[in-house]
């Protein structure tokens, strides 16, 4: 939603929206009424990081559906205009009309952004939001980063593309070693495969991979085929297997994964059902590569289901919470999500197997007050630091 004058769109000084008085246009009080208590109901849910989402997170911004005109005095309200670049499959599962209808309730405005026209010739924006991939679209981004630096761009495309590349994608993980009296976070042992299949059981052999072994596509862009993995339980097999690629050594973990999503500094944790553990007997008896479907996303949610505490308990928050932290600024990016694993017989032992971008937020629980409140600190944090510069000690 843009407005436009006589020379097409126009800034309305950081989105002042003035709201239509006479009603002529709108619901009749006591429809809108019925509409917004509706809407709020929907709304009042208890948040994962502290306070209601209407306490607090929107301060300054109207509990209003700024659809419709309103019956009072003119004055003027903030808006919040997120540009968002996202393919149709993202839109559909993303932009939900439960996360429309909260977001108008906070003031925040969804707009698509045209990929006919330049990005410097539309908005004004206050957020861009996008998940595009290809040089072009990332040489777009960036110079509009340059030229428009008050606009907050999430994330940077260069540190997106970091996660599109298995290679490097865990290698943060790696460098922070981290634990802490919680537990402690690695990497299952992983090499590379780039070309000649013929070289992968040497490979293995050198490095040390103990069987199962789990090979997945090198590029992580986003596609079904993408997310496809196979699980190789001989030496003979490996040549089956299509580089390039990356093999990690399969760790039993009571076929149970912590999808943990991060929202700027929220975390929410589910828990989904995974591949089963594989017994010593079963890897005597097995041979042959098999393979999976996109195993994280199409396993049913495991949180309601009746495992045994040591597999379903959730990794220590006060470890998640630090090592997400730690992870968000080494990879520069504020929406991401982690698979994690609980190595079986232990308690304190965890591998990160998965990093992805911008992942399915639809499918986590109250993502649309998360999201929203996440965009409304965003702007505040911009607010405080742009009043700091401003200052005059």
């Amino acid at each position: 939603m843009i407005l436009a004058g006589e020379n097409g769109a126009v800034p309305f000084q950081r989105h002042q929206h003035l709201c239509n008085c006479n009603g002529s246009n709108g619901l009749a009080e006591d429809e809108r009424e019925a509409e917004q208590s509706r809407v709020r109901e929907s709304s009042d849910v208890e948040m994962e990081g502290g306070g209601r989402s209407g306490d607090g997170g929107g301060e300054g911004i109207s509990d209003v559906d700024l659809r419709f005109p309103i019956r009072q005095p003119l004055q003027r309200r903030s808006v919040v205009v997120v540009g968002h670049a996202l393919t149709s499959k993202k839109v559909e599962s993303f932009l939900q009309p439960k996360l429309e209808r909260v977001a108008r309730l906070k003031g925040i405005m969804f707009v698509p952004v045209d990929h006919d026209k330049p990005l410097s010739d539309q908005g004004p924006f206050d957020i861009v939001l996008h998940k595009l991939s290809g040089k072009e679209w990332r040489q777009i981004l960036e110079d509009y980063r340059q030229t428009h630096p008050e606009v907050t761009v999430l994330d940077p495309p260069d540190a997106i593309q970091r996660l599109r590349n298995r290679q490097c994608m865990l290698q943060e993980v790696v460098d922070m070693n981290f634990s802490d009296p919680f537990g402690k976070v690695c990497v299952p042992r992983q090499i590379v495969i780039k070309k000649d299949a013929s070289l992968i059981p040497d490979s293995v052999e050198k490095a040390g991979l103990r069987f199962p072994i789990v090979a997945k596509p090198l590029i992580a862009d986003g596609s079904a085929k993408s997310h496809e993995l196979s699980l190789a339980y001989d030496r003979l097999s490996l040549e089956k297997l299509e580089p390039p690629l990356v093999l990690q050594e399969f760790v039993n973990h009571g076929g149970v994964l912590f999808k943990v999503y991060v929202v700027g500094d929220t975390i929410k944790v589910v828990r989904r059902f995974s591949l089963p553990d594989v017994s010593k007997r079963e890897l005597s008896k097995n041979e042959g590569v098999f393979r999976f479907p996109r195993v994280s996303c199409a396993a049913a949610s495991a949180d309601d289901a009746d495992l045994d505490p040591s597999i379903a308990e959730h990794p220590p928050r006060a470890l998640l919470e630090r090592f997400a932290r730690e992870l968000r600024q080494r990879l520069g990016l504020r929406l991401f999500n982690l698979d994690i694993i609980r190595e079986h017989g232990t308690r304190d032992r965890f591998y990160v197997i998965d990093i992805n971008y911008f992942p399915g937020y639809g499918k986590m629980p109250d993502y649309e007050h998360i999201f929203t409140d996440f965009i409304l600190r965003l702007m505040q944090n911009k607010g405080r630091k742009r009043s700091s510069i401003g200052c005059c000690c």
